[in-house]
This record gives C-alpha cells, structure tokens and sequence, in this order.
C-alpha cells in the first residue's frame, strides 16, 4: 500500500461521535509484548545476524531496546539499527571479537524512507539496494515465527469492558506499528475486532500519521486519546495535540481497571487533561529507563 493509498484509507475515517479514543495493541491491548519479544524477534536476532557467540548478550540488548526503555514499542526496523549499534558497543562483545554487522545500509534505508514496511524494503532491494536482503530476511523470518508462536493470548483484564463503555460513545481505531495482518488476525481470535471503526497497522504509516489523518480536524483535540503502553504512543498524541492515557509496562491490569473506573469519566467530563494526566505520565516514565542497566 503507497502512501496515498493509507492516506485515503485513514481520511475515510469519518467521525460517528464527538470522541475518538485510539489505542495500541501489543502490549497495550494484549500481553504480546513479551512472547513476541522473547520467542520471535530475539531469536530471529541471534540467528539471522550471527550473534550466536554473544547470543546473551544479543537478547539482553533486544530486549532493553523493545521491552525495558524508553525505545519500548519502535518499529522493528529502527529497533535493529539500535540494537545492533548497542550491542556492538558492549565490552563483553568486543572482548570475544564478535564483528556484529554494521547498520549503515539500514540506516541510509531508513533516513530515506518514510514507511518502514517489508513491502517498502522489498522494494528498495528491486530497486538495486541488495545489501539489505538480509534484513527482510529477518524480518519475514519473524513474521512466520510469530504466526507459528503467538496464539491464545487474550485481552488484558478490564479491556472488553472498556471496549464496551465506549461502544456508541466515541470512534475507536487500533493505532498501531504491528504488521496489519497479525492485528486483524489476533483482534478476530478474541472476537473484538468488531469493536474498532478502523485497524490501522504499519503499512498506513506511523502512529502520529494515523492520529493525524484519523482524527485531526475531524474531533477537538481535548476528545481525542490515546491508550498505549510506549513512550512512541505518547509522542503521537503529543504531536497531534492529543490526551494520553498510559498503560504502565509490568502493571497493565491495574491500569485497565484504572482507566474503566476513572479515567474515562475524566476523558468525557473534561478534566483528564492536567494534573491527572501528568500523574499518570509521571508514574509511566518512571517505568522506563533512558539507560541500560550495564552502562552503570
């Protein structure tokens, strides 16, 4: 899908109510984060780039750059350029002469391109740029293992329940950086896609693109949220002018229930924004560290 195409299909989203809530999903909606972290891209990881002789600290590094971080929930490809680069930075690394590949042709990929995607990777390797067939090898590698792998994870505590109190209230779109495939396979399993007006995944472009195609102009800016459990989630509400309610990374049933019982009658009384939401924001980024734990 080009960038027209996802344009078109994200202004098509056309306002049923006063209020639009988006939310994320791995790890937001479902406890996918860390299966999908550990079983699937850590070890796709360690193979694919022949980080066997350092594979712990090959998994330490994938994990604290998409699980533990401030970088929690970035598009795959960005999460191996700074995975690769902070790997090869580790001593324990260097000490074992382990040549961790380099990052530049993604990196050059990347600053030239705007929709991080495995058709738009595919398409810069027909274009002629085949150093990066290693990387979409990766990635299609991790898509099949997470096919293969990640089945039977319900919805959070206190999400069908929340789904329910905004049906009819506000406009809701999954806003996510999760290949669209997998989102609308696993919102069908736990038979709440019907729930959402539209599932927006990678290949509409990034979450601040969805938000501002989806909802800009369309809502006041005081009615549209945003649920998610990154710092990437946040900085697309920001951008957009947008609430933000946080699902903290290792106390995500707490907040559910936190955001059911009291966050949304905020949300629709108008008195989310201030001091509530900044005690929330406080309370998510204190969860994540900026800093590895072996850099102290």
């Amino acid at each position: 899908m080009d960038i027209s195409d996802a344009a078109q299909v994200l202004a098509g989203f056309l306002p049923a109510s006063e209020f639009f809530v988006g939310i994320d999903s791995d790890g937001c909606v479902f406890d996918t984060m860390e299966i999908k972290q550990k079983e699937c891209f850590a070890p796709c990881f360690i193979k694919h780039f022949g980080l066997q002789a350092v594979s712990k600290y090959a998994r330490e590094v994938w994990e604290f750059v998409n699980l533990y971080s401030r970088t929690r929930g970035i598009n795959r490809f960005p999460a191996l350029s700074n995975s690769l680069n902070l790997l090869a930075e580790r001593p324990q690394v260097q000490a074992r002469h382990v040549a961790v590949p380099s990052s530049d042709a993604l990196d050059a990929w990347l600053a030239g391109e705007t929709a991080f995607t495995n058709p738009t990777l595919e398409a810069a390797i027909d274009g002629g740029a085949s150093e990066l067939q290693p990387i979409l090898d990766w990635s299609l590698a991790v898509n099949a293992a997470i096919a293969d792998m990640v089945h039977g994870v319900p919805p959070f505590p206190y999400v069908r329940e929340t789904l329910d109190r905004l049906a009819g209230v506000a406009d809701l779109m999954v806003v996510s950086q999760t290949p669209m495939e997998a989102l609308q396979r696993e919102w069908e399993e736990h038979g709440i896609a019907a729930s959402v007006g539209l599932i927006a995944g990678q290949e509409l472009g990034s979450k601040a693109q969805h938000l501002k195609l989806g909802a800009g102009g369309k809502y006041e800016p005081r009615r549209v949220l945003m649920v998610g459990d990154a710092p990437g989630d946040f900085k697309a509400a920001k951008v957009n002018h947008a609430l933000f309610y946080p699902i903290v990374p290792g106390r995500e049933e707490e907040s559910w229930a936190r955001l059911y019982d009291e966050g949304l009658e905020r949300f629709f009384a108008d008195t989310f924004a201030g001091e509530y939401e900044d005690a929330l924001l406080a309370e998510f980024n204190a969860s994540l560290p900026e800093l590895p734990p072996w850099a102290g």
